[in-house]
This record gives C-alpha cells, sequence and structure tokens, in this order.
C-alpha cells in the first residue's frame, strides 16, 4: 500500500515537473504556445493563398531540415521546397488546408513538439492525416526543424 501511494506521488510531482519547463513560467509558456500557434496558422495562410514559399517560412532554412512522409525521409530545406513544388505543381493539388487539435508540449525555452491532424479539401478528394513537428527557437523565432507528416488514406 505504501509502495502504491509512494509510486503515485513520484508520478504526480514528475508530471508537476513535466507541465512546466525548467526556466519558464506559465505566462511565458503561454507566450511560446501562442507564438508556435501564430506560426502554424500563418502556414495555413500561406498555403490557403497557393503561396508554397510563405508556408516555407516556417521551417528551418537548413540542409539540417528533416520532412519525412509518405515512407521518405527528404533531408534540406530546398530539397523540402522542391518536394512540395513537385507534389503541388497547381493550385488545384494544393487545395484548401486545414490543420486542427494543434498539441503544442514544450520541452525547453527553445524546444517544442505539436502533435495535429492536417485535411486537404480538394476537387474529388479529401485526403487527411497526422503530424508531428519538432520546433526549435532559435535567433528569437520558432522554426520547424523536423516534421513528420502521415497519411490516413
Amino acid at each position: 500500500m505504501i509502495r502504491s501511494i509512494l509510486a503515485a506521488a513520484a508520478l504526480l510531482i514528475a508530471a508537476a515537473c513535466a507541465s512546466v519547463p525548467a526556466g519558464l513560467g506559465a505566462e511565458r509558456q503561454a507566450a511560446e504556445t501562442a507564438a508556435i500557434t501564430a506560426l502554424l496558422d500563418a502556414q495555413d495562410v500561406a498555403w490557403n493563398a497557393g503561396d508554397i514559399d510563405g508556408f516555407m517560412q516556417g521551417y528551418w532554412r537548413s540542409p539540417d531540415l528533416r520532412f519525412a512522409s509518405g515512407g521518405n525521409v527528404t533531408r534540406g530545406f530546398d530539397q523540402t521546397l522542391a518536394r512540395y513544388k513537385t507534389t503541388y505543381a497547381s493550385r488545384a493539388l494544393m487545395g484548401t488546408l486545414q490543420t486542427t487539435e494543434n498539441e503544442v508540449v514544450l520541452l525547453s525555452p527553445d524546444a517544442a513538439v505539436v502533435h495535429g491532424r492536417w485535411r486537404l479539401e480538394r476537387d474529388g478528394d479529401t485526403p487527411s492525416g497526422l503530424y508531428t513537428l519538432i520546433l526549435r527557437k532559435m535567433d528569437g523565432a520558432w522554426k520547424i526543424v523536423s516534421d513528420t507528416t502521415t497519411s490516413a488514406d
């Protein structure tokens, strides 16, 4: 019985410590979460305007950027941009993007993970799926450094 209580207490303490990363008070955590959400919202707006270059502004402009989807891994900002432009070569292929259920988890003052859902509305189909993004705060701005996107179809 005592072990169960101690184990439960340890889990509660660990959960409490994990909820606000070291160095982040609740106010700063809310501000960082809002900044990440704003980045994701700006990506949706750019996508829905047919602006892949604008959409890519949320990504780390580095040869070390990682994008995984469809069983393939693309490395590098330029390569990821080219992949998007090839895969979504027309406005019709881009469709209208909706991202929902964004769950932002701050890991530290400069690292976060976002889990969410995506859906494209296009003539004839509505592909959808999940994504996991790893973001880093660099030079005062949050950037996606790794994107793993899966399809539910």
